[in-house]
């Protein structure tokens, strides 16, 4: 089994360094244009299911792949962002000004990773009883969701690193154990 995450395209709040969390942001021109070239790489692969997070930046660029892979795409919440609880909106500047050099210490209502780790094994569980092996699946989800995902499935090959928008990565279910082959792929926008 293959699956094959993707971060949704490019959003306003991305470029001006919001925290986006869980609040539900549309793709900007660019995230749209992104989310079309993926689309076009992912076209010369057989693909046999397509997940997204509901979240509209999410679903837009799952929307976009759909249209060129021909899957029904199945949403499923626990591939939505981690909730960033008081900080979503907010800029580093902006966070640093109302609560100081050390706000990341606060409790400022913000998802823990264990939480975000927990409900994707969830996701990455079910998958795996639910389907053959040999299938190649599709998972457009956010980069704070994949990051801690990753890190917790393949710990020697993860490391900590900025998720880019339409990234490709692919993790292979080998012998009970998912290995990373691919990570953080955009070789689509170098086209």
């Amino acid at each position: 089994m293959k699956l094959t995450f993707i971060r949704h395209g490019s959003t306003q709040w991305n470029k001006e360094k919001r925290a986006q969390g869980s609040s539900d942001i549309p793709l900007d021109k660019e995230g749209r244009e992104d989310a079309e070239k993926l689309a076009e790489r992912l076209e010369t692969e057989k693909w046999d299911a397509l997940f997204s997070s509901p979240l509209q930046r999410a679903k837009q660029t799952a929307d976009i792949i759909s249209r060129k892979v021909g899957l029904h795409i199945k949403f499923d919440p626990r591939l939505r962002e981690a909730g960033g609880g008081q900080i979503e909106g907010t800029t580093e500047e902006e966070r640093v000004g109302k609560w100081g050099e050390n706000w990341r210490s606060l409790e400022l209502g913000m998802e823990k990773p264990e939480s975000v780790v927990k409900r994707s094994l969830s996701f990455m569980e079910d998958l795996a009883e639910e389907n053959a092996p040999g299938v190649n699946i599709i998972v457009v989800s956010h980069g704070g969701v994949i990051s801690y995902l990753l890190r917790e499935l393949d710990p020697d090959n993860i490391k900590v690193e900025h998720m880019k928008n339409t990234s490709v990565t692919e993790v292979v279910l080998k012998e009970g154990k998912w290995v990373c082959d691919r990570f953080n792929c955009t070789l689509h926008l170098e086209k």
